[in-house]
């Protein structure tokens, strides 16, 4: 009898983002005029601190309104 493979785990963790400092979120925050929570969210979605592909998607997101 040949043993069936084994299957990944559904459930694989994402690697947590690199976060910035409170007070470099915060002046992100306020130089977009977007709040705290708004930015923290971006940083989570794009998954790297790097503070130029933050401002690069909020740049995308804003010329979609």
């Amino acid at each position: 009898m040949i043993p069936a493979p084994k299957k990944p785990a559904a459930t694989a963790k994402q690697p947590e983002p690199i976060m910035l400092a409170d007070a470099e979120v915060a002046d992100i925050a306020k130089r977009h005029r977007l709040s705290v929570a708004i930015v923290t969210e971006i940083i989570r979605r794009v998954g790297t601190g790097e503070r130029s592909a933050i401002e690069r998607e909020i740049r995308k997101g804003l010329a979609r309104r």
